[in-house]
């Protein structure tokens, strides 16, 4: 099957992390890195070949290391404001 070949999930994964240069808020950086690691897997033989369980295996991986790249990161300052006090209260 196509989407079994490990050099497709890898070079995807090095698109997708070209474009997370373009596209600042690490959205694209779980996805590259979720490509590259079912590339890897699939080179080993490990993803299997059947298209519905590879992308299975990609959607599970992205997820983890968004995930991870959450919490490394953390949210940045400016993406949430959290009102403490009303300014017509005083």
């Amino acid at each position: 099957m196509m989407l079994s070949a490990w050099w497709l999930w890898v070079l995807g994964g090095l698109v997708l992390a070209g474009l997370e240069l373009a596209v600042p808020g690490y959205f694209f950086l779980g996805f590259a890195a979720g490509a590259v690691l079912t590339g890897g897997l699939a080179a080993l033989g490990i993803a299997g070949t059947h298209t519905a369980l590879t992308l299975v295996i990609f959607a599970l991986l992205s997820a983890v290391a968004w995930a991870a790249l959450r919490y490394v990161f953390g949210v940045a300052e400016r993406d949430v404001k959290i009102i403490r006090r009303d300014i017509n209260e005083d």
